[in-house]
């Protein structure tokens, strides 16, 4: 609870800055096709903000590792924008569908 409402303030500040918010909503990068649960925290901002979601596909993971990096181009490619409101079943089936659609085989 004190995580969320930390995240909550934060996320709060950088709006109130006209700022957009990227947020792994697994908490970390995950390879393609692998369907982590996402975490309860992007559940909560997304129900307490009641903003929408853009997802998002990032291909960092064939270059970047921990411990070592890698040359070459990083794509990212926009899904459509999921609604406020929904519940939280809903959401993250939109999510996870939207963000493996995105990112090429």
């Amino acid at each position: 609870a004190r995580a969320l409402r930390s995240m909550l303030k934060l996320a709060r500040d950088r709006i109130a800055e006209g700022r957009a918010l990227a947020i792994f909503p697994e908490g970390t990068r995950v390879p393609h096709g692998t369907e982590a649960p996402l975490r309860s925290g992007f559940a909560g901002l997304y129900k307490l903000l009641g903003l929408p979601v853009v997802p998002v596909a990032v291909d960092s993971g064939r270059l970047y590792h921990r411990r070592w990096k890698r040359p070459g181009t990083i794509t990212y490619r926009y899904g459509e924008q999921i609604p406020p409101g929904l519940g939280r079943e809903e959401m993250e089936f939109r999510v996870l569908a939207a963000i493996n659609a995105l990112n090429p085989a």
